[in-house]
């Protein structure tokens, strides 16, 4: 049963400044602000929240549809995602425009300041999300700001229920927007600060939230894992020690991809946070989104 990841490919400058952000940056000088990062490291690594959370469910063992779309440049990223074994048949090639790109800087600390252009991600509304027997599971991860919405009132239609992974699309929407996201979601991922940011503009608290329709809501936490609301209750799922901790890109986007590999066979929430976990641990030792090796059998899953 294949899971219907609608959400953005790009490709991802990555930098890292060996120093700390707070130390170059004076806060009474902020209204004035012009500061420069040496960064002696660079790469350029396939990024975008669909192509991670695709990358490691293909890992795990499942089955990544995505629903992207890609600029002229965008070729090498097709090739790699058919290299997987993954269907392209939902990606489009915008011929006028650059595939997306996030220039990333981190810091000592692991704190990030990024640069996002959205390239041919701002046309992936002209994707169009149709039911078809074989998907029932999706997540709307994310996108340009047409494509989140009219992707969601698409899968409500067809009946699909799907993860909403606002991340750092959650300040393009207002109140209503993410009310009717709520609405129409059967999940919402979120990170501690986005859970803020959603429970402002919505009025509401993850408690309430949780107590609707919703059948879970999953709050990150970096290292210290995340919490599972349902029907009004909190858990805490611990985190889990990583080997080492080279880069934290695309840690958010792991964790997704072990959720909807979990939620596909039926298991609850907290099992599926577990996973999410672990697989963060491992994506954490490893630099870009999309390079850590995923064992299934040390995982359990094989």
């Amino acid at each position: 049963m294949p899971a219907l990841i609608c959400g953005s490919l790009a490709f991802d400058t990555i930098t890292t400044f060996p120093g700390r952000f707070q130390e170059q940056i004076l806060p009474e000088q902020i209204h004035i602000l012009n500061v420069s990062f040496l960064v002696p490291t660079l790469r350029r690594e396939f990024g975008g929240c669909a192509g991670n959370i695709a990358y490691t469910l293909k890992q795990l063992g499942g089955e990544p549809l995505v629903m992207a779309a890609l600029g002229a440049d965008g070729q090498s990223y097709l090739d790699r995602m058919r290299e997987w074994g993954v269907s392209t048949e939902f990606v489009q090639v915008v011929g006028d425009s650059y595939t997306a790109q996030a220039i990333i800087m981190t810091d000592a600390d692991n704190n990030q300041i990024t640069a996002f252009h959205p390239g041919a991600m701002q046309f992936a509304h002209r994707n169009v999300v149709q039911a078809r027997e074989d998907i029932r599971l999706a997540i709307i991860a994310p996108d340009g700001r047409d494509a989140m919405l009219q992707h969601a009132e698409q899968l409500a239609a067809a009946g699909i229920p799907f993860v909403f992974d606002p991340g750092q699309g959650l300040p393009m929407f207002n109140g209503d927007e993410l009310r009717r996201f709520v609405a129409q979601a059967t999940w919402v991922a979120v990170n501690d600060y986005e859970a803020r940011l959603l429970c402002e503009r919505t009025g509401s608290d993850l408690a309430e939230l949780s107590r609707s329709h919703l059948q879970g809501i999953i709050v990150t936490l970096g290292a210290h894992g995340c919490e599972v609301w349902t029907g009004g209750e909190k858990v805490h799922v611990p985190g889990v020690t990583a080997s080492a901790v080279v880069d934290p890109t695309g840690c958010g986007d792991a964790f997704r991809g072990a959720l909807l590999y979990g939620l596909e066979r039926g298991w609850d929430l907290v099992r599926c946070a577990e996973l999410g976990n672990r697989v963060g641990a491992i994506k954490i030792a490893c630099a870009g989104p999309q390079n850590h090796r995923i064992d299934r059998a040390a995982l359990g899953l094989a």
